[in-house]
């Protein structure tokens, strides 16, 4: 029994969910999502309250009952409030240099890195070693993170790399533990 599936979804003021053919669309200040249900899940909203159920008790089905909720609550969520994702660079002379919809970033590499900013995302500058990227799809604000992240990992041994705002990097101690 899936008891994330289950759970009743509360609609704030202002956003406005629909169940058209099978897609789910979520309207907000923010923005607009949508999402293409499964064939064997219905999604029923009266009020201010969705409800996420099944037809069937085909195991692709149960699996997608509880994501297919958490899907839903996750774009209401952005189109309400918004998502956000801080990094942080750590070494001598790097940097990020948000230009419009280019990201440039210096890692230590003997060339500029360039990403280009996904649609319907942004990227601020805190600091030149942080920035925030936001957006109201929590997919693509986790992907797009995790690319630049990917540019430079942190590494075990002086911590220097790419890291989410607030994550732990294990250190290690080096050649100099051997002894």
């Amino acid at each position: 029994m899936s008891r994330i599936g289950n759970r009743e979804l509360k609609v704030p003021s202002g956003v406005t969910v629909t169940n058209e053919n099978g897609i789910v669309t979520v309207k907000g200040p923010k923005g607009e999502l949508s999402l293409t249900l499964n064939a064997n899940i219905d999604v029923k909203i009266e009020e201010n309250i969705v409800k996420v159920t099944r037809n069937s008790d085909i195991k692709k089905t149960k699996q997608m009952h509880g994501t297919t909720n958490a899907l839903i609550k996750n774009m209401i969520i952005g189109v309400s409030e918004g998502y956000e994702k801080g990094l942080e660079i750590i070494g001598v002379g790097y940097r990020f240099n948000p230009k419009g919809k280019i990201l440039e970033v210096n890692a230590g590499y003997s060339h500029k890195v360039e990403l280009t900013v996904p649609e319907g995302l942004t990227v601020e500058a805190v600091s030149t070693t942080e920035i925030v990227v936001k957006g109201i799809d929590k997919e693509a604000v986790g992907k797009f993170a995790a690319e630049i992240r990917e540019v430079r990992k942190p590494e075990p041994y002086k911590g220097k790399g790419i890291r989410y705002k607030g994550e732990y990097v294990r250190r290690k101690e080096g050649k100099k533990a051997s002894k």
